[in-house]
This record gives C-alpha cells, sequence and structure tokens, in this order.
C-alpha cells in the first residue's frame, strides 16, 4: 500500500472518521516516531554512560571535566528544543522526523573515530557531546506531531505511550554500551581495541558505530512511512503567541521538574555512583533507573486521563521531595566513612520511578490547560467562535508541549554540572541535592494554586 505522504481531512474527534480512518494512521505514525525517538535518546545519552569508561581506556580527564561531558548534551539538546518545537506546523512532521534522525548519524561516527585515541584533544569531545544534542533536540518535534494524530480523550495515553517508550533510549544506550564496548563488534572495520585499565581490549568506537544502521533504517521508515498533517500547518507567529500565556511558563516550571529529574539524574547517577561509592560494583546496573522511569510514564498518562493531570503530579512533587531527602540521608560523609550504597540506589530508583510518573501526567496537563483557556474565553461567543478556539488550542497546546519539553531538558544540564559543581566546591553533592528539594517545594505550590485546589484557575 502506497502512504499517501501528505493528509489534507484530519478530524479525529469525529468518532466515524477515527474509527474509519483515523485510528489505524494515527497509531502509524506514533509507532514509527517512538522509533525514531528511542534512537534519538540513545545518542542524546550517550556520554551518561561512555564517561565512565573513558578514564580505563587513558583518557586524563578530571572528575569535573567528566560532568561537563555528561551534562553538555542536555545543554544543547534543550537548546535545539526551542527551534524544534516550532518546526513541525513549518515543515511537517514526517519531513522533519526523517531529516532529524538522519542528523544523527554525525554524532554517532564522530564518537566512533574520536574515542579510538586518547590523546584526542578535550576540546574535540565537547564538540561531539554538543553534536548528541541533535538527539535532545528530536523530542520536542516529535511530540507536536503526534498531539495532532490523537483525540482529546487519547492525548494523554498517546503522548505518554510516544515520550515513555521513546524515554526507553536511555535504558538502551546504558544497557548496551557496556556490553558493545569489550567486544570487535565490528572487527577489522570497527578499528583496533584499546587497552583497558587492567589491560583487557576496550572498543570504545562501538559506543557511536553500533547506532548508525538503525540510524539510518529509522530515518528512511520515517521518511516513507509517516504523514505530513496540513491542518497542522500553522506560521511562526500563532504558535509564538505562547510566550504571552502565564500557563506556558507555569507548565514550563512543572515540566523541568518532572522530565528534567529524569533526564539530569539519568546524566548524572552513573557518575555520581561511581564517585560516592566507588567499591560498588554496580554500574552495570544503572540502566534500571531510567528503564523503570521510561516505562512509568505511559503510566503517569494514563492515571492522569484517569484521575487529573493535575492530582497526579501533585503528589509526585511530594514524594519527589522525600526522595531526595532520602538520597541525602544515605551519602558518606565527605571523608568517604558510612553512607548505605543501597539506601542510595533504592532511593535513586523511586526518583526515577516518580518522575517518569510526573512526565506522564504533566505532559498531559499541557495541551489541555490550552485547549480549556480557549474554550473559556469563547463560551459565550458562539458554535464558530468555539470551533476558532478549538484549532487555536491544539496549536498552541502543540507549540507549548514542544517549548516545555525544551525548558524540561534543560535538567539534563543543570543536575549533572550541579552534582560536579557541589563537589568541586565543597566536597560533596549534598548543596546539589538540597537545592532540589527546595525547587521541588516550588512546583508543589504551583500545581496546587493553580490546576489541582478547588476553584482552581483552570482545573486540569
Amino acid at each position: 500500500m502506497v502512504v499517501s505522504p501528505t493528509i489534507t481531512e484530519w478530524n479525529p474527534e469525529d468518532r466515524a472518521f477515527w474509527e474509519r480512518r483515523g485510528r489505524q494512521v494515527a497509531r502509524r505514525n506514533l509507532g514509527l516516531s517512538i522509533v525514531a525517538l528511542t534512537l534519538a535518546f540513545a545518542v542524546w545519552m550517550l556520554w551518561s554512560v561512555l564517561v565512565v569508561h573513558l578514564p580505563a581506556a587513558g583518557f586524563r580527564y578530571s572528575t569535573n571535566q567528566l560532568f561537563w561531558l555528561a551534562a553538555l548534551p542536555a545543554l544543547a539538546g534543550a537548546t535545539l528544543r526551542i527551534v524544534y518545537a516550532f518546526a513541525v506546523p513549518l515543515v511537517g512532521g514526517r519531513r522533519f522526523t526523517a531529516l532529524a534522525t538522519a542528523s544523527l548519524l554525525l554524532p554517532a561516527l564522530g564518537i566512533g573515530v574520536a574515542v579510538q585515541r586518547p590523546d584526542t584533544p578535550y576540546e574535540w569531545m565537547v564538540v561531539l557531546a554538543l553534536l548528541c544534542g541533535l538527539g535532545g533536540g528530536n523530542f520536542a518535534s516529535s511530540m507536536a506531531h503526534i498531539s495532532h494524530f490523537f483525540p482529546k480523550s487519547r492525548k494523554g495515553w498517546a503522548l505518554g505511550l510516544n515520550a515513555g517508550l521513546g524515554n526507553l533510549g536511555v535504558w538502551l544506550v546504558q544497557l548496551v554500551v557496556p556490553l558493545v564496548v569489550t567486544v570487535g563488534l565490528f572487527g577489522a572495520l570497527g578499528g583496533a581495541p584499546q587497552a583497558g585499565a587492567m589491560g583487557q581490549p576496550l572498543w570504545l568506537q562501538n559506543a557511536g558505530f553500533v547506532w548508525v544502521p538503525l540510524i539510518a533504517a529509522s530515518a528512511l521508515a520515517s521518511w516513507f512511512g509517516m504523514n505530513d498533517l496540513a491542518v497542522a500547518r500553522a506560521g511562526f507567529a500563532e504558535q509564538a503567541v505562547i510566550f504571552t500565556r502565564r500557563h506556558n511558563w507555569l507548565l514550563c516550571w512543572l515540566y523541568l521538574g518532572t522530565f528534567g529529574s529524569f533526564l539530569g539524574h539519568a546524566a548524572g547517577f552513573p557518575l555520581l555512583l561511581a564517585s560516592q561509592f566507588p567499591e560498588v560494583g554496580v554500574l552495570a546496573w544503572v540502566w534500571v533507573g531510567p528503564l523503570a522511569g521510561a516505562l512509568a510514564r505511559p503510566l503517569g498518562g494514563a492515571l492522569a486521563d484517569r484521575l487529573g493531570g493535575a492530582r497526579v503530579t501533585l503528589w509526585v512533587f511530594v514524594a519527589m521531595a522525600l526522595a531526595v531527602l532520602a538520597v541525602l540521608a544515605c551519602l558518606p560523609a565527605q571523608d568517604g566513612t558510612g553512607g548505605s550504597a543501597a539506601g542510595f540506589i533504592a532511593a535513586y530508583m523511586l526518583l526515577f520511578l516518580l518522575s517518569g510518573l510526573g512526565n506522564g501526567s504533566t505532559f498531559r496537563m499541557i495541551p489541555l490547560v490550552f485547549l480549556a483557556v480557549r474554550q473559556q474565553a469563547a463560551q459565550e461567543l458562539g458554535p464558530r467562535a468555539q470551533a476558532q478556539a478549538v484549532r487555536e488550542g491544539n496549536t498552541e497546546g502543540a507549540a507549548a508541549l514542544g517549548f516545555a519539553s525544551a525548558i524540561g531538558a534543560y535538567g539534563g544540564f543543570f543536575i549533572p554540572k550541579s552534582f560536579g559543581s557541589s563537589i568541586a566546591l565543597t566536597g560533596g553533592p549534598q548543596f546539589a541535592l538540597a537545592v532540589f528539594v527546595a525547587f521541588y517545594l516550588s512546583c508543589i505550590a504551583i500545581t496546587w494554586w493553580h490546576y489541582a485546589r478547588r476553584h482552581a484557575p483552570v482545573p486540569c
């Protein structure tokens, strides 16, 4: 069957249309989007696990430099998301997904070449870390694209599934890289191994090369299998109105607390664990936390559909603040004595799980808030104005999804960099963790006052 690249008529709220045609098309686009987004997250978070292996292969970087390499992809990805958030209505979701996925070949190939030589300049590693941010940008365009395909009653499920399974890329990279760097996966074509700390061979280049064929296949599948929606086209001015909406900034703050926490802790946890509990050899299992968070995200979206996004988000932030306090209680003293590695890991696993739930519930809130605000304004203005309000609300909601994802992604930079700075300045990560607790308390207050309390301005 030949897939039409552009769909001119799309109305998922029409039940007959949805059952006859819409559901099949929407699910196909969702499936291809999930694959592309999973690979994007894998490339984006590649440095979170690669930095742990660099010292053993002879790279002489300080702990703070390693935290920089783990943090920079998130900084670049978050900044790119601001651009990517507005790209789908301008370019088309199919075109942009295919091209953005193909761009991931640059960092994957570049890393595969650079890590073969321990004398590679640190500045070049910084460039490659920034290029991995291309994977981070893809999330904003992916979510904006998928949000147009599903009816309001299924948005939480669809966006949660897209993002949650896409987030599995974080788990995938932290599972796959420690395995592939220990074997000559590509033979002579992949290059010679490096000598590890104990003399064992390491093929660090596999950390980049292993993704190349998958990226190429996904880019082609997106180009030939996805669709552009003509009804989703919008100019920049129509989308940029979100910058004047107060709820845009409030929801960005909340998403920084959920997705930013998931991404930042995923980027910083392996190196933090190695620095605080060097005697604990569990780095091969650091992928468990990101896996739990990724799988929890669709559940968070589904719970939000059933119980209300604000209610779920509120209690997630309460539990996250308590989880960080537990992490603080389990840390060793600055002289390295005391602490509980088991308690530290358990508290962190809970933090990953909660951040995943919050990712789904907060993202469900965003399009519904914008739709509700526009519908409230047009309530007394007749059917035509109400239909226009729905269109504008969906356009603004999609733009806000992308922009919030950009702001949230900055957590992937600030959290690991905060750990590095806190350790460099005070000797431990305690100060950074205390700041995170204060931040979660602010998220609790915002969620309760604006969305969760009785008679809230926009209950959702």
